[in-house]
């Protein structure tokens, strides 16, 4: 899920949705108005499950996509080949999400450790563990 915003109300640390991809800003520069046309934002942000560099120019008074993010609390089930099984805490869904990319994160998980997952645009990234 998302929404519409307008490009000049987002900041750094901000979400956007670039190439089908929710992204986090990383860099956004503005330029000033010129003699034939408005403001510019020139745009860095990068991938959430992916960590690839992405980059757009567009007016300030564009509409852009922003995800809507799910940030929840879930517990480990068991850790299987090719993935993790959750289980949501509040609604005690079971579901299997990739292996987190960082290694340390991934060192830290077992079975019956609770984690801060989230859910963007139906896609699924263990983001920390709670201790």
């Amino acid at each position: 899920m998302s929404k519409p915003m307008e490009l000049g109300a987002l900041r750094v640390g901000s979400y956007v949705i670039v190439d089908d991809e929710p992204c986090r800003i990383v860099d956004y520069t503005k330029s000033k108005p010129g003699k034939h046309g408005s403001a510019k934002a020139r745009v860095v942000a990068i991938g959430v499950f992916d960590d690839a560099k992405r980059s757009f120019v567009k007016p300030v008074s564009a509409q852009v996509e922003v995800p809507i993010l799910e940030k929840r609390a879930g517990q480990i089930i068991a850790l299987l080949p090719a993935s993790v099984q959750v289980m949501d805490l509040e609604t005690y869904e079971v579901f299997e999400a990739p292996f987190p990319a960082e290694q340390e994160l991934k060192s830290r998980l077992a079975s019956g450790v609770e984690v801060e997952y989230w859910r963007i645009l139906g896609r699924i990234r263990i983001m920390r563990t709670k201790s």
